[in-house]
């Protein structure tokens, strides 16, 4: 049989687009190393026939690893001080091991974990290794084609950033997301949910705040932010009112559909065992609204951050992630900026995470936890 047809389409791809680099050579105009370029074309070989040898999974990922990430590091290592001098070489051997490392993440999403933890060490690596790769890439492109850093910095010159200006963005840190985000988020939340719980007890509560919230919910925040400047002042309460209203609705609306949840067999049991309203409530509607709840939450986690930031475009102290954003861009420091969103990128997916833990471990009765 030909060898060829036992491979993977990514192997036989990045045999393509190896081959192509071959006809493009050199890789820079000043050319690289001989020793560094014959091992670019060896890692990259390696990578993409290893499928042949049917090795055992956890030896065909290491190869695989390697030969994906061993190439492009020498690659970037040699553009660097050369921008914008990248050849058709250079781009085909980062497309072959982007695509080496897409084998890698197909074996180990593949792979049949024979534990617990490494399970949950795989559910991780995956995910890690894509994100990697989408900062490899915008490396690669940003200094191969030679795009102006003050338009696209690349990722390292983001990294150097963020290092050097750690003492800024941990102000501006505490000052939007332990100040404006977690008050607003926590007041918001708790209001829109105490909110849903009178509004299911009285209908005409529930019929007249639905339309309204939903009115309210498409409220551009560019068009509140300054009215709430205006009335709680420049520092981090105004933040906080912007949030409140970000989050409150989307409570409301999730923890009132959340509470219809529960069957009618479950409540007409509730009613034989001579339950009342609150009984019913704590121990039959709640914890079915449960997953509504969460979603709810973990929709704001997002909300406050954006309704935070946004809000600090419009009166703030000198401090605050908008507010630096803001002051950047008008100087033109926009390595600045993007350390900005890195961090606040971070900050959102750590609280994002940490609800979905809470959530699988309080609702892990619930079939779409048991499934996952």
């Amino acid at each position: 049989m030909n060898p060829i047809a036992l491979l993977p389409w990514q192997s036989v791809a990045a045999l393509l687009a190896a081959i192509v680099a071959l006809a493009g050579l050199p890789i820079l105009p000043d050319g690289m190393a001989p020793a560094s370029t014959a091992l670019v074309f060896l890692l990259v070989l390696t990578g993409a026939l290893v499928p042949l040898l049917r090795l055992p999974t956890a030896t065909e990922s290491f190869v695989l690893f390697a030969a994906a990430h061993g190439p492009v590091y020498l690659l970037l290592s040699g553009i660097t001080g050369h921008e914008g001098q990248a050849g058709l070489a250079f781009f085909a051997l980062v497309a072959a091991s982007w695509l080496i490392a897409w084998r890698l993440v197909t074996v180990l999403s593949l792979a049949r974990p024979t534990s617990r933890p490494m399970g949950t060490l795989l559910r991780l690596v995956v995910p890690t290794l894509f994100g990697v790769w989408l900062l490899l890439l915008w490396e690669a492109i940003v200094r191969g084609a030679g795009i102006p850093f003050i338009l696209l910095p690349p990722p390292s010159l983001i990294g150097v950033r963020i290092a050097n200006s750690l003492p800024i963005l941990a102000a501006d840190v505490q000052q939007t997301i332990f100040k404006s985000v977690f008050a607003g988020y926590f007041m918001g939340c708790a209001a829109g949910f105490s909110v849903a719980i009178l509004a299911d007890r009285f209908v005409f509560l529930r019929r007249g705040l639905m339309p309204i919230g939903n009115m309210v919910s498409a409220l551009p925040i560019i068009g509140v932010a300054p009215i709430m400047v205006m009335w709680f002042g420049f520092d981090w309460p105004s933040k906080a009112a912007v949030v409140v209203i970000m989050t409150f609705f989307p409570m409301l609306v999730n923890t009132v559909a959340g509470l219809t949840a529960a069957g009618s067999m479950e409540r007409d049991l509730m009613r034989t065992y001579a339950a009342g309203y609150w009984q019913t409530l704590w121990k039959l509607r709640l914890p079915a609204a449960a997953p509504f709840i969460f979603n709810a939450l973990k929709i704001n986690s997002t909300l406050a951050l954006i309704g935070a930031i946004v809000a600090e475009f419009f009166g703030t102290p000198v401090v605050g992630m908008g507010f630096r954003i803001s002051t950047e861009v008008g100087r033109m420091n926009v390595d600045m900026v993007w350390a900005e969103i890195a961090v606040a990128a971070l900050a959102g997916s750590i609280f994002y995470g940490v609800l979905a833990l809470i959530e699988r471990a309080v609702t892990f009765w619930h079939p779409s936890v048991r499934g996952g």
